[in-house]
């Protein structure tokens, strides 16, 4: 009997079907974020700082320099992944001969991304950037005290919504517009109020104009704090969470953008009886928002089983948000979408049903065996049936194609 055969006679011994596990695994598209592959610089050449505690440390040989070698290295890595996955592209990712100001953008700087992901039958998902601008250095640009700045952030957003509705509408499939700002405060500020009534009506300006749902899906997302804000937050998670509730948004819960002792796990199923639907931004925090590249951990193994227990898979659009420069970008983009995918695959083999009754019933003992026995199980054939029917490596087969794309690269300097 071959692994996986044996392997699913164990989980069916459970009341789990692996078969459906596996195709709903197969049918969960992922949004990987381009700012992986250059560190976060983009490709603008504007002066401003990264700002709201945007750093990527590490200078590993292989940094991605133009859009096309960008892409290239993203085709490998979604090649090394199995599924259909999403790529999450920001605004200063733009790739023309022109020099447009972030108010100035429009669908045609981002044509050679569209073709592209057209071409790869990749559905994108897009960003405003607030930050790395001169008009960002005081870390505050929609909650700015000056209206002229505020005004130029705002059209900034309102262009990248047009763009993200038009990509959306070119791919047949709603393309997710993620507005981040990184306002606040390094020291304590006086008037808290102020900086979030501005934000507010900045969003309010922004978010205006009416697109069709069926192109574009906007999102607001929370942060706590970061290198130059360490005070004081405007967008804060209870700002934001109070916003899209009000306003029918999705809310981003970012995993680096909380105290390191909160769980993101715990707050899904709450937020998900004020808000439709919710954008992850899946990452791991190190002490504060360092985005590290994800493990299979206690962590993303938590969150993932609340995604499948409360059944909030249908409403919940999973992106990833990290940057390593101490490592191959490309095999991190590799793990960490992979890790992702290997947390949602345990949880759809759990026998939630059995696990549901023996909580309904108070019987926290039987709970309380049952998850520690099912650690037991070959979680791992599972996984391994899936990349071979997904024509994907694992294993040693999986790091020596990471190894031999990483030699090719490093040549980059």
């Amino acid at each position: 009997m071959s692994d996986y055969n044996s392997a699913r006679q164990q989980f069916a011994d459970w009341g789990v079907d692996t078969e459906t596990a596996i195709e709903t695994l197969k049918t969960t598209p992922i949004s990987m974020h381009c700012w992986q592959g250059d560190d976060v610089v983009g490709f603008e050449n504007k002066s401003g700082s990264s700002g709201g505690g945007i750093q990527a440390t590490g200078n590993h040989p292989g940094r991605a320099r133009t859009p096309d070698e960008l892409r290239a290295d993203l085709e490998f890595a979604y090649s090394q992944i199995p599924g259909a996955h999403r790529l999450n592209l920001h605004a200063m990712y733009l790739d023309t001969d022109e020099s447009p100001d972030r108010d100035e953008i429009e669908l045609r700087h981002f044509a050679p991304w569209v073709g592209w992901a057209n071409e790869q039958n990749i559905a994108l998902d897009f960003n405003p950037t607030f930050f790395a601008h001169e008009k960002a250095d005081d870390n505050l640009t929609l909650a700015h005290p000056n209206q002229g700045i505020r005004d130029f952030w705002i059209e900034h957003g309102k262009r990248t919504r047009e763009i993200a509705s038009q990509i959306g509408d070119a791919q047949g499939n709603p393309c997710i517009n993620n507005i981040w700002v990184p306002d606040g405060m390094k020291d304590h500020p006086v008037d808290r109020m102020t900086p979030r009534k501005h934000l507010e009506n900045s969003l309010d300006s922004m978010l205006s104009d009416p697109f069709d749902g069926q192109h574009l899906l906007d999102a607001v997302e929370s942060k706590l704090f970061g290198i130059g804000v360490e005070a004081y937050t405007v967008g804060s998670h209870e700002f934001y969470l109070g916003y899209a509730t009000r306003k029918g948004t999705l809310l981003c819960l970012d995993m680096g953008h909380f105290h390191p002792t909160e769980n993101i796990a715990d707050k899904l199923s709450s937020v998900a009886l004020s808000v439709e639907k919710i954008l992850l931004h899946v990452s791991r925090p190190m002490r504060w928002d360092s985005d590290h590249v994800i493990l299979l951990d206690d962590s993303i193994l938590a969150m993932a089983q609340e995604l499948v227990a409360c059944d909030l898979l249908g409403r919940t659009h999973i992106g990833l948000d990290f940057f390593d420069a101490t490592i191959s970008r490309t095999a991190a983009w590799v793990i960490g979408t992979r890790n992702m995918q290997k947390a949602l695959l345990r949880a759809l083999l759990l026998p939630l049903d059995q696990l549901r009754t023996a909580e309904t019933s108070l019987d926290f003992t039987t709970r309380f065996m049952m998850t520690e026995e099912l650690k037991d199980l070959p979680f791992s054939a599972i996984w391994a049936e899936y990349c071979e029917r997904m024509d994907v490596k694992y294993g040693k087969s999986l790091l020596r194609e990471l190894d031999n794309y990483q030699s090719k690269v490093s040549k980059r300097g």
